[in-house]
């Protein structure tokens, strides 16, 4: 019979001073590293002998390296590898105050692992399994002890990823939880709390985001390299979705996003067939030295040339010759563009509805060039000359010798007709037409006009200036003449291109916009909170912002103005906007620009 916790109280401050860690791969070994440098005892076990002496050597480099960099003396090191010792019995962990279960992500393995270990530890040992797909409480209740049984969610590299997960089943006792709680902090990680559902918070919302990219690439929608660069370039995030499923393991991914669907029976949660057709292959990334990309050699992070791999400066047709630019519209946006247009030796005509707005569009580059000066970016004499090719006026008309113009008017598609309408009359035969639209169909703006063929979308990123990705949107009726000129035009810029096809979100919005809502819902169905769970995506995912801070500096209302169109095109049930969202925009609750959203903000 398990011995009840209140049996044997562990409070929060209480150090579970030895832990057995079993599997000794690449996770076991880094959750290894960092217990030993906390000052744990720490027994490691598998079930080769050669794996627990790869384990060892992994340890003995990693702190060698440490120590080169000045982040640990010989004597510290000299400690922790006398803390380590390995073994290839579970009973070698009989005097663990804690277990932490690292296997593959097998029930039949979790369980058999779990199921021994309660006959060789103490009544009070904590077993914590390192899982991150399958059921905590499905595990636990093949236990003698299940309200000792928990999950315990490193991410990789352990050494270096601050987040631990710590997920309680239904059967979990409260002073388990608190006991491995205080332990993650004292190992200086941010522990986060969280109940059983496969994929917990962080790989919940991460796995359905690449599950997307793999099918949208699947598709022949874009390219491997453009998905990838467009969600670094244009989220800011440190890794491209199919190369941080190869980092995964493709077939890791496959398992995840299975248990994601056993439970949710959300279709954006079924694994894409290319997840199981690499897996089947043997194709598992860069383990396997090959998976969406082709690696130097099995465990290599280095991408070689394969025969997907685009031909360095094929670009295809001829472009035309571009040198004034029309921007219209007087917003951030148009500003931007007008300033990065500017900045690149361009003539720019700022047009907006009337010479007011255009002049203040006008004085907003000036103001952002001096910013640039004042920070050391530009010099006062570049930041002059780019002003001074910026010409504001108050007609369209002033767009008749123009090569290329770009509309980035509001975000409406009649309003973008209209606009188009205009250009058609207005603008020199053979002129490029760009659109700035994030959601909106490209070609109904194309259709506006009386040549569909020189119309192409060219969706910049906000701050235009800083952001360095444009998505050039080619419609079934785009000249390939037109798609070269403006891949040169963004060349010449600054601004890395990448192409897609005329369908709702693009690349960027459409991978985004989904993660973002299926955040909301975690909020809504009361899983996890606002905190938890953008800790988890910055800590967890490394992005630079959570998505409820993303959320609040979009807009809320721009936020379900996109998701909507996404819903509208795809018709998936999963893509609907989370209520919650919707209840705020009615609230007027925008996120920052009106002082709340999903948080409060202080007024200006």
């Amino acid at each position: 019979m398990a011995t009840p916790l209140s049996d044997t109280p562990l409070s929060p401050s209480s150090p579970l001073k030895t832990v057995a860690v079993v599997g000794l791969g690449t996770m076991g070994t880094g959750i290894a590293e960092v217990l030993a440098k906390a000052g744990r005892e720490v027994i490691g076990i598998d079930v080769g002998e050669e794996q627990a002496a790869r384990a060892l050597a992994a340890l003995e480099d990693a702190t060698a390296r440490a120590v080169r960099r000045g982040r640990l003396t010989e004597e510290e090191r000299a400690g922790m590898l006398a803390r380590v010792r390995t073994g290839t019995d579970l009973t070698a962990a009989a005097d663990a105050d804690l277990v932490i279960e690292v296997a593959p992500e097998s029930y039949e393995i979790k369980q058999r692992i779990l199921g021994e270990l309660d006959g060789i530890v103490r009544p009070d040992t904590i077993l914590a399994t390192g899982t991150n797909a399958l059921s905590v409480t499905r595990l636990a209740s093949g236990s003698a002890r299940p309200e000792r049984v928990l999950g315990l969610h490193f991410f990789n590299p352990a050494p270096a990823m601050r987040l631990v997960e710590v997920v309680s089943s239904v059967l979990t006792a409260p002073q388990a939880v608190a006991a491995v709680t205080a332990l993650a902090v004292e190992l200086g990680k941010e522990p986060v709390a969280v109940g059983d559902r496969p994929g917990f918070v962080a790989d919940g919302l991460l796995f359905g985001y690449l599950n997307q990219a793999a099918a949208m690439y699947e598709a022949r929608y874009a390219s491997r390299e453009d998905i990838d660069a467009a969600m670094r370039l244009g989220c800011g995030l440190p890794m491209g979705p199919l190369a941080l499923l190869d980092l995964i393991g493709v077939d890791t991914a496959r398992t995840v996003l299975e248990a994601m669907y056993a439970e949710s029976r959300d279709r954006l949660h079924a694994p894409a067939p290319i997840l199981k057709q690499l897996s089947e292959a043997g194709l598992t990334g860069r383990k396997a030295g090959r998976g969406f990309y082709t690696y130097a050699a099995p465990g290599s992070a280095t991408v070689v040339p394969d025969a997907l791999t685009p031909a360095a400066g094929d670009t295809g047709a001829a472009g035309r010759a571009v040198r004034c630019v029309g921007v219209a519209g007087s917003g951030t946006m148009a500003s931007g563009i007008a300033e990065v247009f500017a900045k690149a030796g361009y003539d720019v005509v700022l047009a907006a509805r009337s010479e007011e707005k255009a002049r203040a569009a006008r004085a907003r580059v000036g103001k952002s060039l001096a910013r640039s000066v004042d920070k050391g970016r530009l010099t006062a004499e570049a930041a002059a000359q780019a002003l001074e090719r910026i010409v504001p006026a108050g007609s369209y008309d002033a767009f008749a010798e123009v090569d290329l113009a770009v509309e980035a008017v509001a975000e409406d598609l009649d309003v973008k007709r209209q606009l188009f309408a205009a250009l058609d009359k207005v603008c020199k035969p053979g002129a490029v037409l760009a659109t700035t639209t994030s959601s909106l169909p490209v070609v109904a703006c194309a259709r506006a006009t009386t040549r569909p063929q020189d119309v192409i979308g060219m969706h910049f990123f906000n701050p235009a200036p800083a952001m360095r990705l444009v998505e050039v949107v080619r419609t079934v009726l785009t000249a390939d003449d037109v798609h070269a000129t403006v891949r040169e035009v963004c060349g010449r810029i600054g601004k890395h291109a990448v192409d897609c096809g005329d369908r709702a979100g693009f690349i960027v919005n459409a991978l985004l916009f989904p993660y973002l809502n299926n955040a909301i819902k975690m909020v809504q169905e009361h899983y996890a909170s606002l905190d938890d769970i953008d800790a988890a995506m910055r800590l967890g995912g490394g992005y630079p912002m959570g998505p409820f801070e993303l959320l609040d500096v979009v807009g809320l209302d721009v936020s379900l103005a996109i998701e909507k169109v996404l819903h509208r095109e795809f018709r998936e049930p999963g893509l609907a906007p989370a209520p919650l969202l919707e209840h705020l925009v009615a609230a007027g609750c925008l996120g920052r620009k009106t002082g709340r959203g999903f948080r409060e903000y202080a007024r200006r």
